[in-house]
């Protein structure tokens, strides 16, 4: 894991005390998610640099078509977001887990 990855996983396994359990560098239809609720279906991606360019974005793109196609809602986060912002983050994080009960 990233420095970034391992920091948002410490703040993700705090949520397992309301009932949110997140898996880490799991193996899904051929591609590693960085993290995934798969009660609510939320995967949780941190893109570094390499993300923005034009390849890269393409095929985020067609991978997060893939997961929503399977009712999965993907979050993608900027390595700078986590390290600027983590309360931020873990906000929009939770209000998607919250508003994923609503449905």
């Amino acid at each position: 894991m990233t420095p970034q990855e391992a920091r948002l996983w410490l703040r993700l396994r705090d949520m397992r005390a309301v009932g949110f359990h997140f898996r880490r560098q799991a193996p899904r239809d051929g591609y590693i998610l960085d993290f995934v609720c798969m009660k609510k279906r939320i995967i949780v991606e941190i893109d570094g640099l390499q993300h923005g360019f034009d390849r890269n974005l393409a095929r985020d793109r067609e991978r997060d078509a893939h997961f929503d196609r399977n009712g999965f809602t993907t979050l993608r986060f900027t390595n700078g977001e986590v390290n600027v912002n983590i309360a931020g983050v873990i906000e929009t994080i939770h209000a998607a887990l919250t508003a994923a009960d609503q449905l």
